[in-house]
């Protein structure tokens, strides 16, 4: 009898055990690009501008760039950043290079993300949302034309100057894009750029991001190693070039871009109304493929609507960062 009670708990246990690990969130998210799903990728981005979260974002970008096929870094309004300070971040990738290739072949060279790093608008678009083209805007043209049947996704970082601009000057494009931008304050930045897309391109496959990046570093867990301070003092400061020059732009977690490349890294990208680690969105009833942040009240966070579709996988995506952040490290 005492042994078929020590079975039946054994049995009990193991189940729960199954329970717990089928209820991480890992066992939930499928796909993505850190299962082997590569997507081509341009950031259009206002690093060095205002505020140095897009330092944060790059640096992030860069130490995934292996899993990813990265095809622009395109520098876009508003304010005082440009294509060098894109540059300066490729620079410290530059010198951590060799201890990321020896984790893995697929990273791309500096010189081939110099290549590819280009000058978008400098200043918001007029009053009809758009102006003449740019470097940046012609590159997107020229990916978005390439013989591919990967989608190019453009995630926007800072006014969508440029992606308005190449949709105007050739809306065939709009079959292959897929943009996910991050707005709220960038979106005031180039109100009228942002709002020629949504009058007169609704038909663009358009994830607009007003607030549910800010689950990027409001709720979750939040203790110890896990705090905005704690973890980037732990795990990034001291982590080669990379980390240095993170630390030296801000020395807590923002990175209110990330969620973007983070909807990229984790979830099925064809999808969004299903969870990522970068959000997950609702349809309104403004065209076919437009999406953007879930009211629910459940999923609100400090009264950022979406934001808990973010900051519920906090953990999995810093730990995952954190994994790469060592690889640049001498060992």
């Amino acid at each position: 009898m005492r042994n078929h009670i020590s079975y039946l708990f054994i049995l009990l246990f193991t189940a729960s055990l199954r329970l717990t690990v089928a209820a991480t969130p890992d066992a939930e998210l499928k796909g993505g690009a850190l299962e082997g799903q590569k997507p081509r990728v341009i950031v259009s981005s206002d690093i060095g501008g205002s505020d140095p979260d897009d330092f944060q974002s790059m640096i992030h970008l860069l130490v995934y760039a292996d899993v990813l096929d990265i095809e622009g870094l395109i520098s876009s309004p508003p304010q005082a950043g440009r294509a060098k300070h894109i540059l300066e971040a490729i620079d410290a990738y530059e010198k951590d290079y060799a201890h990321l290739k020896q984790h893995a072949d697929q990273f791309p060279t500096p010189a081939a993300l110099r290549q590819v790093t280009k000058q978008g608008a400098i200043g918001p678009a007029p009053a009809q949302g758009w102006s003449e083209s740019t470097e940046g805007s012609r590159w997107i043209i020229e990916c978005a034309k390439r013989q591919e049947t990967r989608p190019l996704w453009v995630i926007v970082w800072g006014s969508i100057t440029d992606v308005a601009q190449a949709v105007h000057d050739d809306p065939a494009i709009k079959d292959t894009l897929r943009v996910y931008s991050i707005g709220s304050w960038n979106t005031h930045m180039d109100k009228t750029a942002r709002a020629y897309l949504y009058k007169h391109h609704a038909d663009l496959w358009w994830i607009e991001n007003d607030s549910t990046f800010r689950g990027m570093y409001i709720g979750g867990k939040k203790k110890g190693e896990w705090s905005n301070l704690g973890f980037v003092d732990k795990h990034v400061r001291g982590h080669g070039a990379l980390g240095d020059l993170y630390y030296r732009q801000k020395r807590d977690i923002k990175m209110g871009d990330t969620p973007s490349l983070l909807y990229l890294l984790r979830g099925d990208p064809d999808n969004p109304t299903a969870q990522h680690w970068g959000g997950a969105f609702v349809k309104t009833d403004h065209g076919k493929h437009y999406w953007t942040d879930n009211p629910d009240s459940p999923l609100v966070e400090a009264k950022r609507a979406g934001a808990k579709t973010v900051n519920r996988w906090r953990v999995d995506f810093l730990a995952d960062w954190q994994v790469r952040m060592d690889w640049v490290l001498d060992r």
